[in-house]
């Protein structure tokens, strides 16, 4: 072959193209505890939510329906900065008093290193909960954040007063509104600030609202002032077919008026006002997305930059008779889930296609045209992002260790974490299973077009016996594909009825 045609060759291969295009810098909003009930653009949400600037995202990209980035905070971050489900992240431990955790970053490197090596600038804004080494000069070039893992005399601190660390080194206590506090910073470093504007960026901006205690800014103090929640269906009970653990929630009593309140202890409160006072709190974020999205336009950067606007998990408010994460039921975990690039992916699509948390970073590796550093548990979603109609070969599989990660998971504890056991699930649209790991305990399906509430436990419907034992197969194959140590220890389900 001769010269001439080995360079057309070369400039025909499939991936000079992407070698050849800018470098795109990713925004990453990442908020805390945000149901996907709480955004405009969901169907299901409030009918009363207003969140205009998270909404024209979804305008101007794609909405994926159902998302599960994990079912509490650490677990949530970890698989994020590794691509690993939690059974895959060693050496994370808890240490001390909550929240301090530590790791072993030789164990555990994270990837925004990686990117950072490859020529991104790599920046992270707000909270921080993954370990009292927050990596910065080894992950992250820019950094201003709340360590709550170091500072846990000030981990309550999630809407003022917060000790921020500022490039890893000075650590000052701040006054001001937390969320519009990590808005002006982020704002700042889009425009330019301190980074350096000869190389593409990467900024995770992790809101620490909507997570309780819910403090709103005082300018929506009396935002939705009158208005009410629907009531779920079994907020009180009683909940036919659900485990054990399900059916022992108690966490809510009938009021004077027949009205749900939480229990006295459990922080207190009507029903009502303690969801509006959630979706208060919602507002300054959608603010906050409004300032990002002109400063990205002010700046020329708009058409360049990937967004991504998701959560670490839900809330559930009464659905099941929670108000917490971590249960497997989509009003415990499901998160909003986001991606907008109008330059590059389509605008005003919805995707149905499950995804998880862990599919986002072998993404974000594609969009910046890199090969993934290490063997990651996710997929790359940018089929999905190109036709969000395409077909998916792929399960959603998500799991609960509780405070447990790494080699640590062996082991299957018969204590339960805040009440609730581990559990695995995969999801595949339609159909939602899910393995509640204590012995003899039942497995649970549900079908999510006819029962989009998962009330209805069809696990021992005769009818639904082939899918069972099928989507079962499947998430013991997905803990064996991601070399999961638990896989051969898991206990036994609950028999099936002949």
């Amino acid at each position: 072959m001769t010269r001439t045609l080995l360079a057309l060759a070369f400039l025909l291969a499939p991936g000079f193209a992407v070698a050849q295009e800018k470098k795109p810098n990713i925004l990453f909003i990442y908020t805390d505890d945000h149901s996907y009930r709480s955004i405009g653009c969901y169907p299901e949400s409030l009918s009363w939510a207003k969140t205009p600037h998270i909404d024209s995202l979804a305008k101007k990209g794609i909405r994926f329906t159902h998302a599960y980035l994990g079912a509490w905070c650490t677990p949530s971050r970890a698989s994020i900065l590794t691509g690993k489900h939690p059974h895959g992240v060693e050496s994370l431990r808890n240490s001390g008093v909550y929240p301090s955790t530590t790791y072993d970053a030789a164990q555990v490197p994270f990837w925004p290193s990686v990117f950072r090596r490859l020529g991104y600038y790599t920046a992270q804004i707000g909270k921080w909960h993954t370990g009292t080494d927050t990596g910065f000069g080894r992950d992250w070039d820019f950094q201003i954040v709340w360590n709550r893992p170091k500072h846990t005399e000030n981990s309550t601190h999630y809407y003022d007063d917060q000790i921020i660390t500022f490039q890893g080194k000075k650590e000052e206590r701040v006054k001001g509104y937390s969320t519009d506090n990590y808005t002006n910073w982020a704002v700042d470093f889009i425009k330019g600030g301190e980074r350096d504007k000869t190389k593409p960026w990467m900024l995770w901006l992790c809101y620490g609202a909507t997570h309780g205690p819910y403090h709103p800014a005082e300018r929506h103090k009396k935002d939705f002032a009158g208005e009410k929640a629907p009531i779920p269906a079994d907020i009180f009970g009683p909940r036919d077919g659900k485990p054990d653990y399900v059916q022992k929630m108690d966490l809510w009593v009938k009021g004077p008026n027949g009205e749900p309140m939480l229990k006295k202890g459990k922080k207190g409160g009507d029903f009502h006002e303690l969801v509006r006072t959630y979706q208060r709190c919602t507002n300054a974020i959608d603010e906050g997305v409004g300032k990002l999205l002109a400063a990205l336009a002010e700046s020329g950067q708009l058409e360049n930059t990937l967004i991504v606007f998701t959560s670490d998990q839900g809330f559930a408010w009464g659905q099941h008779g929670f108000m917490h994460k971590l249960a497997p039921y989509d009003s415990n975990i499901r998160s909003p889930f986001i991606v907008s690039m109008p330059s590059r992916l389509p605008q005003g699509k919805t995707c149905p296609v499950p995804v998880a948390g862990v599919d986002l970073i072998p993404t974000f590796f594609a969009f910046a045209g890199f090969e993934l550093p290490w063997k990651m548990h996710g997929h790359d979603l940018t089929p999905l992002l190109k036709n969000p109609d395409a077909a998916w070969p792929h399960v959603c599989f998500s799991e609960f260790t509780g405070d447990k990660f790494g080699s640590d998971t062996k082991v299957v504890p018969k204590e339960r974490y805040h009440d609730v056991p581990w559990w695995v699930s995969i999801n595949e649209g339609r159909y939602k299973y899910i393995r509640n790991l204590e012995a003899g305990e039942t497995e649970e399906l549900y079908d999510q077009i006819a029962d989009p509430e998962q009330l209805k436990n069809l696990a021992h419907v005769k009818e639904h016996r082939e899918r069972l034992l099928s989507m079962r197969e499947k998430t013991i194959a997905e803990l064996r594909r991601t070399e999961a140590a638990m896989v051969d220890n898991l206990p036994a389900v609950k028999k099936l009825a002949d």
